[in-house]
């Protein structure tokens, strides 16, 4: 997963480096089919500086906590 998001944000700085500067929020979709044991390896893959959140659309969990932390992440800067 960290090699993904990696090549993600290498796909970001070829297309808009000044995107790079931008807040990040990591959300792991499909959330249902993975147990906390692999919730917990995806996690410690990712990087640390980013909130990351596990979502299920299928059985409605985490979209809130999303809705939330995208809210609280474009907000913070105008505080």
């Amino acid at each position: 997963h960290r090699k993904e998001f990696d090549i993600l944000l290498n796909e970001l700085e070829e297309y808009n480096p000044e995107m790079l500067q931008k807040d990040f929020v990591i959300a792991i979709s499909k959330s249902d089919m993975l147990d906390e044991e692999l919730k917990t390896a995806i996690k410690a893959e990712m990087p640390n500086e980013y909130p990351i959140i596990f979502i299920s659309s299928v059985l409605q969990q985490g979209l809130t906590a999303l809705k939330d932390l995208l809210w609280d992440t474009l907000n913070k800067k105008t505080i």
